[in-house]
């Protein structure tokens, strides 16, 4: 890659014209949501005011929920490294937020849902990432026959188990942002109430494949969904050089989109914007398409399936998972107060709850392996060996992280 020449395209003069023409005219986008059409559980209750308007009000409460916090020592792609340049989750959300919002901007959409969405996509990530995610939804599919998805998960902390009263609009941009799956074409799909919702969200803890069917609601979530690819690609490789997984530098293929993220990023925002300005749907070049697709296949072959980042995890976390999730699910079946689950997590969400107005029911009426899963869920990387250390002090299963000067 030596001698690889960067490039970056620009909307074209023309389209560029036209949005600037649009602007000066105060031009709407009949397209995007308008926060007058904002519908809440409760509808009394957060009331859109002048200085803080609808989804402002979502961002805010997402931001300030304990959960926020731990975005910043959850694994984004690496785990068990010392290193303070590679992606933790909570880079990976700004920077989803940052990418959504120059589209946003761009199509003249509402920006402000676009934040809550992008602040609260991963709020419900597991601890060691992808990895991590996969490993709580066999423990939980194994006890229950229901699947553990992040994306769903994030609409219940911030829903069911917070009861922070978020907007429809902002929990289904949630539910819906699967960044695993890339379309050409991002065309919404209406869900008008919570009933709906309610069912959808269901539906993707009993149905393996509902996840794969999910589509946003409003063009705000489907540029969250998009740019939650855009946000990640080149980052990881970016992450993948400084720590030294290749001994030899991939030959990526891109040449439309380009290989580094600086490109991809600028790249896929131009596109995007150029084929969507004034549409009902997102949509990119087939070629941009099918270069997206081919850069996360090579991302999959010679990062995420690197024997060096996989190690760790098959042979260490993974059984300490499976030791967690037992011995948890036991105190969750006795609810002794003198316990680890009960005292970390129990009284964590009543403290965090004891102030909610709109909590559909106590959280102690929750089965078990739900409170289990919500626990070990809410985990970052760290807690979650600190957790098991505590629990299993003689365990033979420990893990050692990458120094700074290693």
């Amino acid at each position: 890659m030596g001698n690889y020449k960067t490039h970056y395209n620009n909307l074209p003069e023309k389209l560029q014209e036209r949005i600037i023409r649009d602007r000066k005219e105060h031009r709407e986008n009949p397209y995007a949501f308008k926060d007058e059409n904002v519908i809440r559980r409760n509808m009394d209750h957060d009331r859109a005011n002048l200085w803080r308007p609808a989804f402002v009000r979502d961002t805010e409460k997402i931001m300030n929920v304990p959960f926020y916090n731990r975005y910043s020592d959850k694994t984004q792609v690496f785990s068990l490294f010392k290193n303070d340049d590679i992606s933790r989750r909570a880079l990976h959300v700004q920077l989803v937020s940052r990418i959504a919002r120059n589209i946003g901007s761009m199509l003249n959409l509402n920006t402000d849902l676009i934040e809550a969405i992008a602040l609260g996509h991963d709020i419900g990530h597991t601890p060691f990432g992808h990895a991590g995610e996969r490993e709580l939804s066999k423990l939980y599919e194994a006890h229950t026959g229901r699947y553990f998805n992040h994306n769903v998960h994030s609409a219940r902390l911030l829903d069911d188990i917070c009861g922070l009263n978020l907007s429809l609009q902002t929990l289904d941009g949630i539910i819906c942002h699967n960044g695993e799956l890339e379309m050409q074409e991002y065309r919404p799909v209406p869900c008008d109430s919570f009933e709906v919702f309610d069912c959808k969200k269901e539906e993707c803890y009993t149905d393996s494949e509902a996840i794969k069917r999910l589509i946003p609601s409003t063009m705000e979530g489907c540029v969250v969904r998009v740019s939650d690819i855009i946000a990640y690609i080149g980052k990881d490789r970016q992450d993948a050089k400084k720590l030294g997984l290749f001994d030899e530098e991939p030959e990526y293929s891109q040449k439309t989109i380009g290989t580094t993220n600086a490109e991809i990023i600028n790249n896929l925002i131009v596109n995007i914007i150029e084929n969507s300005y004034g549409s009902d749907c997102l949509n990119m070049e087939p070629e941009y398409f099918d270069e997206l697709k081919r850069a996360k296949k090579e991302n999959y072959r010679h990062i995420y399936g690197n024997e060096k980042t996989e190690r760790d995890f098959t042979t260490k976390i993974a059984p300490m998972f499976e030791e967690m999730y037992e011995k948890l699910l036991t105190d969750a079946k006795t609810l002794n107060e003198d316990t680890v689950f009960y005292r970390h997590h129990i009284r964590y969400i009543k403290e965090i709850t004891k102030y909610s107005k709109t909590l559909k029911k106590d959280y102690l009426e929750t089965p078990a392996d739900d409170m289990v899963v919500d626990f070990i869920a809410g985990m970052t990387d760290d807690y979650f060996i600190d957790c098991h250390t505590r629990l299993f002090p003689d365990s033979p299963y420990r893990v050692e992280y990458r120094g700074y000067f290693e």
